[in-house]
């Protein structure tokens, strides 16, 4: 067995019609990981949100290996006008959140509509407004005594369940 490298491997370059929205997520070592794996799971463009929103090249490239001069992204520092979008979008949007009506992401109810995903902060979660304009929420089955995990792994995880729904 010989190890692969990124020059070696037979991966198929592919975008998904997924925007991943991250609602005042802060830490610099997150948001590079964020553009790591949103380009290792071609996502179409993430959208940072939040009126104290900074994005550090310097430390964040320590984190994305250089993903986030090649995914695109935006910055909505005013939460209306994000929801503005939100409400003219003719996208699938769900918050991946543990709420009253979540369900298991394996089990989230895709059509053939974009799909925008939402994150939360890294203390608060998916904030109140953006719940309000979601069509669904899900969450990651845990099975430990804690009831969150690192908003760069739950991204993984759902990801990886999108696109797997999505490769079909």
């Amino acid at each position: 067995m010989e190890q692969l490298d990124h020059f070696t491997t037979e991966f198929q370059a592919r975008k998904f019609p997924i925007t991943v929205i991250c609602d005042e997520v802060y830490f610099q070592q997150n948001i590079g990981s964020i553009f790591r794996v949103c380009e290792a799971f071609g996502v179409e463009k993430i959208i940072f949100t939040g009126k104290n929103f900074i994005l550090s090249e310097r430390k964040v490239n320590k984190t994305s290996r250089n993903t986030h001069k090649i995914v695109p992204y935006e910055i909505y520092l005013n939460k209306e006008e994000l929801l503005s979008y939100l409400q003219n979008s003719n996208a699938e949007i769900i918050a991946l959140e543990i709420t009253s009506k979540s369900k298991p992401i394996e089990n989230v109810q895709l059509n053939s509509k974009p799909i925008i995903l939402i994150i939360g902060s890294e203390i608060y979660g998916v904030s109140k407004e953006l719940l309000s304009v979601c069509n669904q929420s899900v969450h990651i089955q845990m099975f430990g005594k804690n009831s969150s995990m690192n908003v760069v792994q739950s991204l993984g995880i759902s990801l990886y369940e999108l696109t797997k729904i999505l490769n079909k």
